[in-house]
C-alpha cells in the first residue's frame, strides 16, 4: 500500500478554510457584530490562505491535475522561495492566522478548519513533503519519418497480421477446390405449401 501524501489533504482543507472565513467575515461586517473588525480580519486572512493555498503542489508519485488558472498564481507562490514551499512555515502561518479570527462566532467554522489543515500540514513536515510546483512537461514531438517504416499495401480494413497472405504464397490445401463455383452437396428442393 502507498504512502499518504497529507501535503495534499492539508491543500484542500487550507483552501475551503479559506473561503469559509471570507464568507464568515462578510457576515460579520455586513451584520456590524460587536467585533465586526475581526470580520475585516477574516476576508483578509482569508484571501491571503486563498492565494497562497490556490496553485497545487506536484505529488511525488502519479499524476497532478492542476486547477484552471493555476500557473500564473504558482509563478507568484514559487517566487516567495522557502517561505511557501516549506511546510513547517505554512503550518504556523496558518496557525497563527486562525487564532484572531476564532474570538467572533462568525468565523469560528473557518478558524476551526484552518486549525485542522494547519496541523495536517504539520503532519506533511514532519513526514518530509515540502512543495514543489506542478511544471509542464515539454511535448515530444514525434519524428515525421522515422516512425513509419512502409506505409500499408493494401486499404482498410486489413486482416490481421496473420492471416494476410503474401503474393505469390498461395498453397492448395487438399479437399479445397480451388477457384470457380462451388457445388451444393444437397439437392435444394424450392416446394411452396
Amino acid at each position: 500500500m502507498g504512502q499518504i501524501e497529507w501535503a495534499m489533504w492539508a491543500n484542500e482543507q487550507a483552501l475551503a478554510s479559506g473561503l469559509i472565513l471570507i464568507a464568515g467575515g462578510i457576515v460579520a461586517t455586513a451584520g456590524q457584530f460587536t467585533q465586526w473588525y475581526l470580520g475585516t480580519y477574516s476576508i483578509a486572512a482569508g484571501v491571503l490562505v486563498c492565494l497562497l493555498e490556490y496553485p497545487r503542489g506536484r505529488r511525488a508519485k502519479g499524476s497532478t491535475m492542476e486547477r484552471c488558472g493555476q500557473k500564473y498564481m504558482t509563478r507568484a507562490v514559487k517566487a516567495l522561495g522557502p517561505l511557501t514551499r516549506n511546510y513547517y512555515i505554512r503550518a504556523f502561518l496558518h496557525l497563527g492566522l486562525s487564532v484572531p479570527a476564532g474570538f467572533l462566532l462568525a468565523t469560528i467554522l473557518g478558524t476551526a478548519c484552518l486549525a485542522i489543515a494547519s496541523g495536517i500540514y504539520l503532519l506533511a513536515a514532519v513526514r518530509g513533503e515540502q512543495w514543489t510546483p506542478i511544471e509542464p512537461k515539454p511535448k515530444e514531438r514525434p519524428q515525421v519519418g522515422g516512425t513509419i517504416k512502409q506505409p500499408p499495401s493494401n486499404p482498410p480494413p486489413r486482416p490481421p497480421a496473420e492471416a494476410r497472405k503474401k503474393p505469390g504464397e498461395e498453397e492448395p490445401v487438399v479437399g479445397v477446390p480451388t477457384g470457380g463455383p462451388q457445388e451444393n452437396p444437397m439437392p435444394v428442393t424450392d416446394e411452396v405449401v
